[in-house]
């Protein structure tokens, strides 16, 4: 039998534990939860490589089949770093965070760049919206005047998805926001939860923010279409969406992210709204029912039913970490649910960091925490995962949200973004456009000649 070396091992991911030792990190100590989540970012950044000449800054390797990730995950990448840098302190990725969100703003600075078009998602565009949102609540410095500011391209995202054109315009599943952005896309027919909860989310931020009423009543008549439709069971499942024409047909895939969502924006009107009972109602029931199905006893270790008795996709993957995050949100904007969240939140970090012995540093994470042991399974989402569980421990002790009124910076623009979503346009095709294509088409088919009669030589 041949064995390989402790070096080769290591090498491999396996046995990397012992070659390197896994992470470390105790829960109850906040420098040691910093110290291991600067080790997780760390790796995390090692999947980037936006900042190397000649690839393009924000983005991960991308999309399939050219990369695991689609455009949305690095605006969520750098949202999870947005939050690591306040909860810890450590600001050594500012230059990284702030290339890559305003770079991907696009040239209507609205996070609608025209070369993602084909994937484009109302929850992809929110997504890089959500990051913007973050950093102009924790103070995260201004871009230069000459650039969009990070509470303008949240408004502009908002704005835009509030217009007539991204909305279903009449019958059972009218206000809903669709998923896709463009009517040629594969899904513009879904009324999906995280898009609307996306909406929602921003626009109870915004409301708070900015102390504004109408975002407010624009988040709430969101909360209502999704009660409406059934998308939040009585039992408070929060299920995945439905299809037009009537939104009857309920996919009750349950993920993490939909109802954590939508718990993070109903924690923020809870707020702003001085603790009003209904939104109090509502943050109690999801954080109860999240617990049952996302964090299930005795472990309490957070796991994705809906997905990963089977195969979760990449997409999926991530939907941990974000969870987390917005929990520990939730505790900073409505106080009263620490004595409930942090535990649970607590027992799943430390069934995550448990997942980081592998790789080539022993310490890379894997996703399925449950397991107790890595998987072998790591890739940026997973270390999303891992860094977002350990910064929502220290969530409670930082600073809440930041408003107008208490500190916050970032400079609004109540008009920004475009009147409606346009897709890319290309130049009429000219005679000399026909000639020229004729000509490298010629070109071709000679080459591939010559290239078979050369294969079919001896």
């Amino acid at each position: 039998m041949v064995r390989l070396s402790t070096p080769v091992l290591a090498a491999l991911g396996l046995f990397a534990d012992r070659a390197f030792g896994a992470l470390e990190v105790n829960l109850d100590d906040p420098e040691s939860i910093k110290k291991a989540a600067a080790q997780v970012a760390e790796d995390l950044l090692t999947f980037y490589h936006g900042d190397e000449p000649g690839m393009v800054p924000g983005i991960l390797p991308g999309p399939p089949p050219d990369g695991d990730y689609y455009w949305w995950q690095g605006g969520a990448m750098w949202g999870t770093l947005l939050d690591y840098r306040h909860n810890t302190g450590d600001k050594q990725f500012d230059d990284l965070i702030t290339t890559a969100m305003l770079h991907q703003a696009g040239d209507d600075q609205d996070y609608l760049p025209s070369n993602w078009s084909a994937s484009m998602g109302n929850d992809d565009q929110a997504f890089w919206a959500l990051s913007a949102m973050l950093a102009t609540e924790i103070g995260y410095t201004d871009p230069p005047d000459d650039k969009p500011q990070w509470a303008a391209l949240a408004q502009a995202v908002f704005n835009e998805q509030t217009s007539e054109d991204r909305r279903v315009p009449s019958g059972r599943c009218k206000w809903g926001l669709r998923w896709q952005v463009y009517s040629t896309n594969n899904g513009y027919d879904y009324i999906n939860t995280i898009a609307n909860a996306c909406y929602f989310n921003i626009g109870a931020r915004l409301a708070r923010y900015f102390h504004n009423e109408t975002y407010a009543e624009l988040a709430t008549k969101t909360w209502d279409l999704i009660d409406r439709l059934g998308y939040i069971s009585d039992k408070w499942d929060v299920y995945d969406g439905a299809h037009l024409p009537d939104c009857t047909d309920l996919n009750k895939a349950q993920f993490s992210y939909n109802a954590a969502m939508l718990l993070q924006g109903a924690a923020f009107l809870y707020n702003y709204t001085d603790g009003a009972q209904i939104w109090k109602d509502r943050v109690d029931n999801l954080i109860d029912r999240m617990i049952e199905i996302f964090f299930p006893a005795p472990a309490h270790i957070a796991f994705e039913p809906s997905c990963e008795y089977q195969q979760c996709n990449s997409d999926m993957e991530s939907f941990k970490g974000f969870t987390h995050r917005w929990m520990g949100t939730t505790m900073q904007v409505a106080p009263h649910t620490k004595e409930k969240i942090l535990p649970i939140l607590k027992q799943s970090t430390q069934g995550a960091v448990k997942q980081c012995t592998g790789g080539n540093n022993g310490r890379f994470c894997g996703f399925h925490w449950t397991s107790g042991v890595w998987d072998g399974d790591v890739g940026a989402s997973q270390q999303m995962n891992v860094l977002g569980a350990l910064v929502s421990l220290l969530a409670p002790d930082v600073p809440a949200p930041l408003t107008k009124k208490t500190g916050g910076t970032s400079k609004g623009n109540s008009n920004a973004g475009s009147n409606e979503a346009k897709l890319p346009t290309f130049a009429p095709i000219t005679g000399g456009d026909k000639v020229g294509a004729g000509i490298l088409t010629a070109v071709i088919i000679a080459g591939s000649l010559s290239a078979f009669a050369w294969m079919s030589l001896d």
